[in-house]
């Protein structure tokens, strides 16, 4: 199982970006998908994840409003549109399959999740 993110850039305060994970050896619909983000010396951020097992999903406080994420399950794809990007929005995003779970009580660790891309890195400046 391969997971490849593609889409990061530079961009400026304000503008927006779309993240695309293409999968290989699994399929979206069937797992707990996810985008993560990460600054050096920070620990792994989980921003939006999803289950199909209820139809669940959890947005970090952080992104609310500004980033959703959407998958094409026909082309197998997973997608992070990000508007109104911020400065703080400056990281390595990853995206991830998981065990499907029943909720996100616990946030984006509310599940395992066993397969990660290499990750895109994102730049805002300001």
């Amino acid at each position: 199982v391969q997971l490849v993110e593609s889409g990061g850039g530079t961009v400026q305060a304000g503008e927006s970006l779309r993240l695309s994970c293409a999968a290989s050896g699994a399929r979206f619909e069937d797992s707990a998908i996810g985008w993560f983000r990460q600054v050096p010396g920070k620990e792994r951020e989980g921003i939006s994840c999803f289950s199909p097992s209820d139809d669940s999903s959890y947005y970090a406080e952080s992104v609310k409003g500004r980033f959703t994420m959407y998958s094409d399950n026909a082309k197998n794809m997973l997608y992070l549109q990000m508007d109104n990007l911020k400065p703080e929005d400056t990281a390595v995003y990853y995206c991830a399959i998981g065990v499907t779970t029943d909720g996100w009580e616990r946030g984006p660790w509310s599940t395992y999740w066993s397969v990660w891309g290499q990750g895109t890195q994102v730049n805002v400046s300001s």
